[in-house]
């Protein structure tokens, strides 16, 4: 048995079965991923996956039984050459941050300055998505570290911990010749008047727009855009198509024919935070990047935070 034949099951297993696209992360052949799978279930001696033709369709029971297995097997491994690094290399590895784009812009930039400047000898890079695929990535070990201010559709198991570091409000970016520009105080029925341009988590019941809504008589607004990237929201709000609900920290990339107003007093709060795997081996550097990220991440708060008994969420 080798690694190479559990990480080419795991990884179609991960693809939906989709061997094609399993070569492709993997960056080899489809046949040669076909074949060492079939090389392993024989000297196991059960069937991973059903197949219909050359297709793969569904996973037998002990398929999954294998497949949780081999998972623990690969993640462990990973830890197994992190150890070695750890010692041999205290300033040195890599870090890769997942996170979504407005905080990839407006709050992550000063923390990875600061983290870079000590730390110039360490690999660092960082990947956008949505909350949801941002989770994923940290599942899949794409990621170190996941840093959302946003609600998401996921759970957070035992597999996951979460340290919340402060809280985000939201604003209304308009046009400044829009009519609720002119009004002293904005109130959410002026809001959901009028086309919405927001984020697509918000379109979710349990976003703060959702619960929002869930508190009036209405159940459902109009949302004219709804996109992840806040220059795009931007660049229609501008064209008239409505109004933009963004996060009120995005005030130093306002254009210069609108103006931000905060509503963050309509609306629950999200919190920034870092979400890690429970079995991350935490370096030297990652503890420095949590500090960077927000002094109240000390070490000793990381570790009582991430190591204490089981508790769904820790806040700081």
């Amino acid at each position: 048995m080798k690694l190479q034949q559990l990480r080419y099951a795991v990884e179609t297993f991960r693809c939906n079965l989709n061997v094609s696209e399993a070569a492709e992360r993997l960056f080899t052949s489809q046949p040669g991923v076909s074949k060492q799978i079939r090389l392993l279930e024989e000297e196991l001696g059960v069937q991973i996956f059903i197949r219909s033709g050359k297709r793969m369709v569904a996973v037998t029971p002990a398929g999954r039984a294998v497949l949780e297995i081999a998972e623990r097997i690969l993640r462990d491994t990973q830890q197994i050459k992190q150890i070695g690094h750890e010692f041999t290399h205290t300033n040195k590895g890599e870090l890769t941050i997942a996170t979504t784009p407005t905080l990839a812009r407006f709050r992550l930039p000063e923390s990875v300055m600061q983290f870079l400047h000590a730390h110039s000898d360490v690999k660092f890079s960082v990947k956008q998505g949505a909350p949801n695929d941002i989770i994923d990535m940290v599942l899949r070990g794409d990621a170190d570290v996941a840093i959302s201010s946003q609600a998401t559709t996921q759970s957070f198991g035992l597999e996951l911990k979460r340290l919340i570091c402060e809280h985000w409000g939201y604003a209304i970016l308009l046009p400044q010749s829009h009519p609720l520009a002119k009004l002293p105080e904005i109130e959410l029925a002026d809001i959901i008047a009028e086309p919405l341009l927001t984020y697509e988590y918000m379109l979710q019941n349990d976003a703060p727009l959702g619960r929002a809504l869930a508190r009036t008589d209405v159940k459902d607004c109009r949302i004219a855009l709804a996109a992840n990237d806040y220059e795009l929201l931007q660049t229609y709000v501008k064209m008239g198509l409505g109004v933009g609900l963004v996060d009120a920290a995005v005030t130093q990339a306002i254009d210069d024919e609108l103006i931000l107003r905060d509503v963050s007093h309509l609306f629950t709060p999200d919190s920034v935070q870092l979400i890690v795997r429970q079995d991350l081996l935490l370096s030297n550097y990652i503890y420095d990047f949590f500090e960077c990220f927000s002094p109240n991440l000390t070490r000793e708060r990381v570790n009582k935070l991430l190591y204490a008994p089981p508790v769904d969420d820790f806040s700081i």
